[in-house]
């Protein structure tokens, strides 16, 4: 896993398939963690704040973006380790505590290949869910960040949410949004289960002000990100 420092509140959490961020309030001390990586992930995040020169237990809260495993599947573990609250949106959270199974993606056919190199990257077997999971719904607004708006973006899944931090002009897209590999393009996210819906969502961050946005998979835009999320959003027409 590598740790990048991308604002002196900000780091992100690269793991082999996707990556996490760990948001620090100095004025309280406390930390937030958006999503936790794929399973095995809680003991190496955990490595990560004490080489940071913080204690595990700073971070109050683990903010998961959506169910899937690869943005989950640390949660338990960490929540172990840390004592972290872990919260989530209502429509995921019963599928991340282990009480249904998730609806699979509807894929475009150029997204199999895809999908079929990323699966093989994780480890097998589904990820062990947290013992709680905190429900959260579109509006909500969490206590770091200056207020950090629980923003829900239905598409990839339907209970994906993204994080709008107003006072920093930081925004968290899970996997609603995403810059692809090598060119560093703002695009949509893929693997949805409703692309119509997704793209919606998508136009909905683009009219947010931020001026970084952290996806889910692909490097942050850490500069004039609302125009850039603004020109990618108006690339995809109307719902097919």
């Amino acid at each position: 896993m590598d740790v990048v420092e991308l604002l002196p509140r900000l780091h992100l959490l690269r793991f082999p398939v996707g990556q996490a961020y760990l948001w620090h309030d100095p004025e309280t001390g406390a930390s937030t963690l958006v999503d936790a990586g794929p399973p095995g992930s809680g003991r190496p995040i955990a490595d990560a704040l004490t080489a940071l020169g913080r204690s595990p237990s700073s971070v109050r809260r683990v903010v998961l973006t959506h169910f899937h495993e690869d943005h989950v599947g640390g949660a338990a573990e960490f929540a172990g380790l840390s004592g972290a609250e872990v919260l989530a949106h209502r429509l995921d959270a019963p599928v991340i505590r282990g009480e249904l199974p998730g609806p699979p993606p509807v894929f475009e056919e150029w997204e199999r290949p895809i999908h079929a190199a990323a699966a093989r990257l994780l480890p097998d077997g589904p990820p062990v869910p947290p013992g709680e999971v905190t429900e959260l719904s579109d509006g909500d607004v969490l206590d770091f960040g200056g207020g950090a708006e629980v923003v829900h973006v239905p598409g990839h899944t339907n209970g994906s949410i993204a994080l709008h931090l107003p006072s920093h002009g930081v925004l968290f897209t899970g996997d609603a949004v995403a810059a692809t590999p090598g060119t560093g393009a703002v695009v949509l996210g893929v693997f949805n289960l409703d692309r119509d819906r997704a793209v919606v969502s998508f136009r909905r961050l683009a009219a947010l002000d931020a001026r970084t946005v952290c996806f889910g998979h692909g490097d942050p835009v850490i500069a004039d990100a609302a125009r850039t999320l603004r020109e990618s959003a108006d690339t995809y027409g109307p719902p097919r």
